[in-house]
């Protein structure tokens, strides 16, 4: 089992506001391509979305929860069936989206117990995914990396540690790029797919 992280990026590794629903001034980076690169199963979880547990931080899941419950295509009706956990010191409940609930106990002992037995899928949750890089919890990144320079904003690696991760494939979304890495196997042969 594994930790999967998936983000939507810019060139220079901004992850902030890709939607600009949070109104910053770079905000809505995403949506100057066009509906291609963010349409349904963007990340090609395929699967997972059916078995995985979507691990989210607060303010990602609140933001979520605001928008994925309305809506009811077969992508919508997979993200809202999916097992979330939610991770906040804040929150008393966690009712507000189908099958959430918050997570009990430490972060990286309750990731470290759960992906024994469970594949984990994060997204935005920059928090969350700087505290599993820290402990080098996470085992894969599918990025979808758009075509533009921001020049501030929260960054997916600013703080993270040294690691190495193998190119397993590149594929076109639109004007943007699906990049997946992944922790090598102990002894694995490494190869890069291109599609």
């Amino acid at each position: 089992m594994s930790v999967m992280v998936i983000e939507f990026l810019t060139l220079d590794g901004v992850m902030r506001d890709p939607d600009g629903t949070e109104g910053t001034e770079q905000g809505g980076w995403m949506f100057r391509f066009g509906p291609g690169p963010v349409e349904g199963d963007k990340f090609k979880l395929g699967p997972l979305l059916d078995t995985a547990t979507l691990l989210l931080g607060r303010r990602t899941w609140e933001h979520f929860a605001g928008f994925w419950p309305t809506r009811s295509d077969d992508f919508s009706n997979k993200m809202n069936a999916m097992r979330k956990q939610v991770v906040s010191r804040s929150l008393a409940s966690a009712d507000a989206w189908n099958n959430s609930s918050l997570l009990a106990g430490d972060l990286v002992d309750e990731v470290t117990r759960r992906k024994a037995t469970e594949d984990i899928v994060v997204t935005g949750s920059a928090s969350v995914v700087r505290t599993l890089m820290a402990h080098g919890l996470i085992d894969e990144y599918r990025l979808i990396v758009f075509p533009v320079l921001l020049g501030q904003g929260t960054r997916l690696f600013d703080e993270a540690p040294p690691a190495t991760f193998d190119l397993v494939s590149v594929e076109s979304a639109g004007p943007a790029v699906r990049l997946v890495y992944r922790r090598p196997v102990a002894g694995a042969a490494t190869g890069k797919e291109e599609a």
